[in-house]
């Protein structure tokens, strides 16, 4: 087993160039549905996924779902990426679910495939090496809160509405809530949350622990978006290697009994040894003074 999980927790290839796109204002319909946005100054080394399909509520749908994995598969190899934060540039809502006008046109078969596509890229988001942020400043239902389980953390505006209502619609959630949800909450809570289909608000949603921080909405309508920006530059001046292998070890040793976990811990600490990071902070803890920190 240590052997296979050796080759799996190997730190990512060296990054690639990311394919740039305009970032569209807040609620304003773009040429694409996902959009990329690499921070600069401070507050470099966070990148933001812009969802942004205003007409169906950031609705997750064929082209939605095909660039949101393109973006993916671009930035998990991009090693400057420290933070990834998932944002919505439509007002009042995070991601609204399943695209069920589409759906509807679908055969057994289509909705069958779409379904496990979706799934995927869930499991894409929650594979992402770096940490992921989802800022939550409305609507996330069905897919859309399975979206923002698959992200590490979650930031909610107090106000924001979110549930898996599948059940209420004649189905189940199909893309990693049956399992995520649970994970996060507890079986029983889970269960419950699940068959009665309920919608709880920000402020519910951190007292239960679905939510990492709830904020109060502003005018703006962003301020889930702000505090989750605050949360990453507060990951961001840490070692960047440390961080990754961290989440790894934390998402595989959940999944497994706590011995098992405690030797996944032990192939991630062995590979941060070596880093310059290890050094430099070792140095800079000698010096008093705060550490630089490279991701090498």
């Amino acid at each position: 087993m240590l052997r296979a999980l050796t080759s799996v927790l190997r730190l990512p290839r060296p990054w690639k160039p990311l394919r740039t796109r305009g970032c569209a204002s807040d609620g304003a319909a773009g040429d694409w549905e996902i959009q990329v946005r690499s921070l600069t100054g401070p507050e470099q080394g966070i990148t933001e996924i812009l969802m942004n399909r205003p007409r169906a509520r950031n609705a997750l749908g064929n082209v939605f779902v095909s660039e949101l994995l393109e973006a993916l598969a671009q930035l998990r190899e991009d090693r400057q990426v420290r933070v990834l934060l998932f944002r919505s540039g439509v007002k009042g809502v995070f991601c609204a679910g399943a695209d069920l006008k589409e759906r509807e046109q679908m055969s057994e078969a289509e909705v069958e495939f779409f379904v496990q596509r979706l799934r995927g890229m869930m499991n894409e988001i929650a594979a992402f090496p770096a940490p992921t942020i989802a800022a939550m400043d409305g609507f996330a239902l069905g897919g859309g809160l399975e979206l923002a389980l698959a992200c590490d953390l979650r930031v909610a505006a107090s106000s924001a509405i979110m549930g898996l209502i599948e059940t209420t619609r004649g189905l189940l959630p199909g893309a990693g809530g049956t399992q995520r949800l649970p994970r996060c909450l507890g079986v029983a809570l889970a269960k419950e949350l699940i068959f009665t289909g309920r919608r709880l608000n920000g402020a519910q949603a951190q007292v239960l622990g679905l939510v990492n921080h709830a904020v109060a909405q502003n005018e703006e309508g962003n301020a889930a978006y702000h505090r989750a920006l605050a949360l990453a530059q507060e990951i961001l001046p840490q070692a960047p290697i440390a961080v990754r292998l961290g989440k790894v070890a934390i998402d595989r040793g959940m999944e497994v009994d706590i011995a098992s976990g405690m030797a996944i811990e032990g192939i991630c600490y062995a590979q941060n040894i070596p880093t310059q990071d290890r050094l430099e902070g070792m140095a800079a803890f000698r010096e008093k003074r705060p550490p630089k920190f490279v991701g090498k």
